[in-house]
């Protein structure tokens, strides 16, 4: 069997828009609608519609000897149904006439193949169903984005159930091999790899209207030459070309239609090959050997590998910022992030960040919009860091509501409104007050004990609901004289105030244990007389504090100027203004014990 296999890849990326002239945060749109809408239709009158009416007319007159396949991602789907319906009813005609396949590939066109695998097969099995809805037949043969292809990638395209993928010939992999053969993924043999034949496809993809080229003009008679010079052994010629060839990188004067519409009737005429699809390859032939491709390679530029999209820092920051955020965007339940997220992974917008010399930046530039690569990493990147603004708007709401309704749901020990239940009168409260009083339960029990060793002066029972949530507050009501409850509620929560209450009579040694954890200020205002002792003991202290306190290389005079002044109060407090004594001595114990003086 002598098959030619021409495959056709429908790609049509879309234009970010200029983000220098918005403000972070605030414009959210990162397409420039207008552009794409209008390169869209200009393509489609150039390109889609005349090709697509091409193939209908050689479908027409050659049946089923005439058969090509069609691999067109969801950026351009997308873009079909927003812009162009009438492009996407011209495809759904040539899937009825059942001789073109069409073929998976990612949806968003993106290099997830390199960097997350969850995200790669989310999106080979979103273009999948997208393909089967729209054009009525699962798709069996893979094409990754731009060729790329490894023996690892060959391996997770055999486990999502495809039998055959196509990708590039490269001279570097092959070395003596013919790309003309069916091959097998070296993992994993059931998978059949299909080989692209660089030459034949580029001398119609960039070599056709190149009157430099030695081959000009190419004409269908030589191009059949060309295959029959590659002899009868060779089973599969599979030429691969962007489908905005035809009308679009070579415009309709050079005579590119002309050629192909000419091209099926010299190849029955002079040879023995027949038109076939990746489908019937695969049935028809066997796999001659594995290949093996141990690093990823590309159809891109000399190289044959990933240097167009990863070959220097622009392209490799901008690559591991996006793919960063995958954990956070599957986790955001918001459809516009999502959607976003996937139109920020189309290839191209790395791919105009290429910073290559000679041919292969003639070629990048040629497909980009932007007036250098360093344009359009700033544009990404000022577009990425606006979506990651976003991302985190979203995932800190989207948490927040989860914490509320945890709270609500939670355990009652663990509730923070508690304390409201017995002040607010809603019907949501009440309905909460048989779990918010199970706790309140289990304290009384345990304090029992406790009040019937109360003296008989405690006979509101309305003051033991409220001093109940305070232990220590019981013991703080033994004393028969204890005027202000209030400071006692204070000091109990504090087990020092125990052995300061016990005495029926608060002696000045207590003072001095309370001053030492700050509730001094509370219970030194008690007292209206303070005594002239209690002032000398105060002051007695202080050598302590000062040893404690002062450094190695405080000066002497420092030290001598405050041993001064302790005689000066001690005469002072036969003077007869003793308030002034009082403050003075309040203020020094406060800026002891480091309590402000209310």
């Amino acid at each position: 069997m002598n098959a030619l296999c021409f495959y056709f890849q429908v790609h049509q990326p879309l234009r970010l828009r200029n983000y220098r002239f918005f403000e972070m945060g605030a414009v959210h749109n990162y397409y420039d609608d207008y552009q794409n809408q209008y390169l869209v239709n200009r393509i489609a009158d150039r390109c889609y519609i005349p090709m697509n009416n091409l193939l209908l007319e050689l479908i027409k007159k050659h049946g089923k000897k005439f058969s090509v396949s069609l691999s067109i991602s969801g950026v351009a789907l997308d873009q079909f149904e927003w812009y162009a319906p009438h492009v996407l009813e011209s495809f759904k005609a040539l899937a009825k006439t059942g001789q073109v396949e069409f073929i998976a590939e990612t949806y968003y066109h993106s290099l997830a193949s390199l960097s997350d695998s969850s995200e790669f097969e989310k999106q080979v099995k979103k273009h999948s169903e997208r393909i089967k809805k729209l054009f009525g037949k699962k798709p069996t043969t893979f094409r990754n984005t731009e060729l790329i292809y490894s023996d690892q990638i060959g391996a997770r395209v055999a486990k999502l159930g495809f039998n055959t993928m196509i990708t590039e010939g490269a001279k570097h992999i092959l070395g003596w091999k013919s790309p003309n053969y069916l091959y097998c993924n070296a993992i994993n043999p059931k998978l059949n790899v299909l080989l692209r034949n660089y030459q034949l496809s580029d001398d119609i993809a960039f070599r056709f209207s190149d009157q430099q080229w030695k081959g000009w003009p190419l004409t269908t008679e030589k191009y059949v030459d060309w295959i029959l010079e590659l002899g009868e052994k060779e089973e599969v010629v599979n030429i691969f070309l962007d489908y905005e060839t035809f009308g679009e990188h070579q415009l309709k004067e050079t005579g590119i239609f002309d050629f192909f519409k000419a091209l099926p009737s010299q190849i029955f005429k002079r040879s023995n090959f027949e038109f076939s699809t990746p489908s019937k390859i695969s049935k028809a032939l066997k796999p001659v050997a594995p290949v093996h491709v141990p690093f990823p390679i590309s159809w891109a530029d000399e190289e044959r590998d990933l240097t167009a999209w990863l070959g220097n820092e622009l392209q490799n920051e901008a690559f591991e910022k996006l793919y960063e955020l995958t954990q956070k965007v599957e986790k955001n339940k918001n459809p516009e992030i999502h959607k976003d997220f996937g139109f920020l992974q189309t290839s191209d917008n790395l791919y105009y960040m290429c910073t290559k010399w000679l041919a292969s930046a003639d070629v990048h530039k040629y497909f980009s919009h932007y007036p250098s690569p360093y344009d359009a990493f700033i544009n990404y990147m000022n577009i990425l860091s606006d979506f990651i603004i976003r991302l985190d708007e979203k995932t800190h709401s989207s948490a927040s509501q989860q914490k509320a309704k945890t709270s609500v749901k939670g355990d009652n020990n663990k509730t923070i409104n508690k304390p409201n239940l017995s002040t607010k009168k809603t019907k949501t409260m009440e309905k909460k007050k048989p779990t918010a009083k199970k706790p309140v339960a289990k304290k009384p029990a345990a304090k029992k004990p406790a009040v019937k060793a109360a003296p008989k002066t405690a006979a509101k029972p309305a003051a033991k609901k409220t001093v109940a949530k305070k232990p220590a507050v019981k013991k703080a009501v033994a004393p028969k004289k204890v005027t202000k409850p209030a400071v006692k509620k204070a000091v109990a929560k504090k087990p020092a105030v125990k052995k300061a209450v016990a005495p029926k009579k608060v002696t000045k040694p207590a003072v001095k244990k309370a001053v030492a954890k700050k509730p001094v200020v509370k219970k030194a205002v008690a007292p209206k007389k303070v005594t002239k002792p209690a002032v000398k003991k105060a002051v007695a202290k202080k050598p302590v504090v000062k040893k404690a306190v002062a450094p190695k290389k405080v000066t002497k005079p420092a030290v001598k100027k405050a041993v001064a002044k302790k005689p000066v109060v001690k005469k002072a407090v036969a003077a007869k203004k003793p308030a002034v004594k009082k403050v003075a001595a309040k203020k020094t114990v406060a800026k002891k014990c480091g309590v402000k003086k209310k």
